[in-house]
């Protein structure tokens, strides 16, 4: 339907949500941690879109890694679907491949599922819907 948000890999979301609130213009609305995920997230509206600040919660999470490899920046692409089921079997059936096949709760309200980036020029893609 559209570009959800950006998602944004920090080492330090505090430090981070001043940088991108001088910007954008535009507070931070939510802070949140996701468990499931050992991350904590920070998010503020960028135009119709969303920017996510990202730091891992702890040394074993996946942000935690991505950072250690490959440092801050962008993580992550989200694009917002009315059925994100019908969209994984969809792609699925395209060949790509995901790394969610079932959703699962995320940030902000939302269920989410991940396209593996070796499918899509490098870059990560999160399908998000609201619950």
């Amino acid at each position: 339907m559209k570009i959800e948000h950006v998602g944004i890999a920090v080492d330090d979301l505090d430090s981070a949500i001043q940088i991108y609130e001088k910007l954008l213009g535009s507070s931070c609305y939510k802070r949140e941690v996701v468990e499931s995920e050992d991350v904590v997230t920070a998010f503020m509206h960028a135009g119709g879109s969303k920017i996510e600040l990202l730091a891992a919660s702890s040394p074993e999470s996946i942000i935690a890694r991505h950072l250690e490899k490959r440092g801050e920046g962008v993580h992550h692409i989200a694009f917002e679907v009315e059925d994100i089921r019908a969209e994984i079997k969809r792609l699925k059936g395209e060949g790509f491949t995901l790394v969610n096949e079932v959703p699962k709760p995320g940030a902000d309200n939302k269920i989410v599922a991940f396209v593996h980036p070796k499918d899509n020029c490098g870059v990560l893609v999160e399908l998000c819907q609201s619950v």
